[in-house]
């Protein structure tokens, strides 16, 4: 996965050294192996081992995590669960192992938790009598999972709602484990900013682990190579993750949702028409997987939608020019060359021709008509038109008995961009929703309030300041050859990265003046004085600061982070005059249904 060492901070070396843990508590196994996994982990530790690697460690078969008896083949002696410290998947693993009592041979039970054992849970193992069988208890400590050379994430589902709703702060002391996990790696991080609940929290853990680590003098000062921190708690910018991403990758998401780097598509898009239909192939998925790995897609990954066509077809023409060379008169010498050149060639022809494919099933999409009213509407509701007023489209798709994951969407869009509901207009709507969808959803309505989502109107309006404080609403900006990071949604630019943006400024987010506190509390800001005498000398703004390396920001998102903010800040790394590059990291990669559905009462997605 040479991708991974391709941007200034080496992220390979966090799956290497994941990976390496991971073989080494496999190796304290002896003999054929059963692997069953937590499966909200089976996907992200894929990105750190391969099956094929498991496989020279003993590791014979794999089965996710489901209570009941296990159908285990009698040769394997050991059975290991792999699983996140969670007391109902506990439930699982002591059925599991009681199913197996009495049976010959007895097979060796070991279970590693991931990233960390929890006292909570070996008390649950205990009560139900299970404890004892394990030979093993381990940690798996792996906190992040890399993605992308500038993209690391730690796939918690639930974070948000467990800090903002629930209280509880595990996930945060997660978060500041995986911030100490990486100054390990490249050295301790001298600058650090924030802002919001979750972020200021996280800061007090840090300083604590860290004041720890010096106690301990436990690893060598390495050169200092993440400069600045930058801690944002998602509730600062409820609005950015339910607007529509118009970027590829985005819409590739908001259409069919990308896991652990990759996609499931109807695989007879991808064959010719020629090969008989039977009626397994049509429901058949293709698994494509989308990483900067492949030199195409990390080209137009960040592209806003309507900029993806024009670089296929001039690529098409491209391919087509270099295959058409072979029909010359050539020399032994020029066709050896050819000859060198063709598996790139074909590689970049068979890339081609799966993209134009996922272009064309995204167009058929974002050119029907609910899609294009439903974007209207929301582009509407972000230059604040009519959002004080029952939207007539919103209406309409209660009547018409829509998903409701599409209206809350819509719904808490309009809510945050008029800084709250007037009662009269929020009760009408969660009753319409509750008489047309059922009383079930209730407690999801109360959710979304607690959350901040859906609120009554405030006395301040925040998003009608901030939007003309911080340029959230660009109109006129080009699609194609963009100036400005409002291209990722066509129109709105991510509060969240406009932070990010203000940071790297001269004079950081004092320039902000009273706007900072039109957001959710506090800030954290801890800047040694050697640093900030020495970055007044050195300013973006001084003349040599073109010749210096860029400054590395790591943008942390407590709460997840989408694919068109991460377009964002890479267009951000992009411009020269900023001279700096963000890596990102996250608790999660989210999209606004996967938001919403992680607020919503057990309740599948409708």
């Amino acid at each position: 996965m040479s991708y991974l060492a391709g941007g200034r901070l080496n992220v390979g070396l966090i799956q290497e050294q994941a990976r390496n843990r991971l073989l080494c508590l496999l190796e304290k196994c002896d003999g054929p192996k059963a692997i069953i996994w937590d499966q909200s982990l089976a996907g992200p530790i894929g990105l750190v081992a391969k099956y094929n690697l498991l496989e020279e460690y003993g590791v014979v078969k794999m089965y996710p995590l489901y209570g009941g008896t296990l159908t285990i083949p009698p040769n394997i002696a050991n059975v290991i669960f792999i699983s996140r410290p969670q007391l109902e998947l506990m439930d699982l693993i002591a059925e599991n192992v009681h199913g197996e009592e009495g049976k010959r041979p007895r097979k060796e039970f070991h279970l590693f938790f991931v990233p960390r054992k929890s006292l909570l849970c070996q008390k649950k193992l205990q009560n139900r009598g299970v404890f004892g069988s394990f030979t093993l208890i381990e940690e798996f400590k792996c906190d992040l999972f890399p993605f992308d050379n500038d993209l690391l994430s730690m796939e918690l589902s639930g974070s948000f709602k467990e800090f903002h709703l629930e209280n509880d702060p595990t996930c945060l002391y997660q978060v500041a484990q995986a911030i100490q996990g990486l100054q390990k790696l490249y050295g301790k991080i001298s600058k650090v900013t924030g802002r919001g609940p979750a972020a200021s929290k996280v800061w007090e853990l840090l300083e604590r682990l860290n004041r720890e680590e010096e106690d301990n003098k436990s690893h060598p000062a390495s050169s200092i190579a993440i400069e600045h921190l930058l801690l944002l708690d998602r509730s600062v910018d409820l609005l950015s993750p339910l607007v529509t991403q118009l970027t590829y990758e985005g819409l590739i998401d908001e259409i069919y949702g990308i896991k652990y780097n990759t996609v499931q598509l109807p695989a007879r898009k991808f064959h010719d028409s020629d090969d008989s239909p039977t009626a397994m192939s049509l429901n058949e998925k293709e698994q494509i997987i989308l990483n900067s790995g492949e030199e195409l897609f990390a080209e137009i990954r960040d592209k806003n939608f309507n900029g993806v066509g024009p670089v296929l077809s001039k690529k098409a023409k491209v391919i087509s020019s270099q295959f058409d060379e072979r029909h010359g008169d050539k020399s032994v010498q020029e066709i050896k060359q050819f000859v060198a050149r063709l598996p790139h060639m074909l590689a970049t022809k068979q890339s081609l021709a799966r993209h134009t494919t996922i272009a064309e099933m995204i167009k058929e999409v974002t050119d029907s008509s609910s899609f294009l009213e439903s974007l209207q509407v929301e582009q509407e509701l972000l230059n604040c038109i009519d959002t004080d007023k029952p939207n007539a489209y919103i209406e309409d798709m209660i009547a018409q008995q829509q998903p409701l994951l599409k209206i809350l969407r819509l719904l808490c869009i309009q809510s945050l961009t008029n800084s709250g509901l007037k009662p009269k207009l929020l009760d009408y709507y969660k009753r319409e929703i509750i008489h047309t969808y059922g009383y079930q959803y209730l407690p999801t309505i109360l959710n979304l309030e607690k959350a901040g989502l859906l609120k009554q109107q405030q006395s301040v309006r925040q998003y009608a300041v901030l939007r003309k404080a911080l340029r959230l609403t660009v109109e006129d900006e080009s699609e194609v050859t963009p100036k400005d990071i409002s291209y990722v949604h066509s129109i709105y630019a991510p509060l969240s990265v406009r932070l990010a943006e203000q940071l790297v400024q001269p004079n950081g987010w004092q320039g902000l003046n009273d706007m900072i506190g039109l957001l959710p509390g506090p800030t954290v800001s801890s800047i040694p004085y050697s640093v900030l005498l020495s970055t007044r000398r050195n300013s973006i703004t001084s003349e040599d600061s073109s010749s210096e390396p860029p400054k590395l920001i790591l943008v942390f998102f407590i709460g997840g982070c989408t694919f068109a903010e991460i377009s964002a800040l890479r267009f951000l790394s992009q411009q020269e005059e900023l001279n700096v590059e963000f890596v990102v990291a996250t608790t999660r990669l989210i999209n606004g249904n996967t938001f919403l559905t992680s607020l919503m009462e057990d309740l599948e997605r409708t």
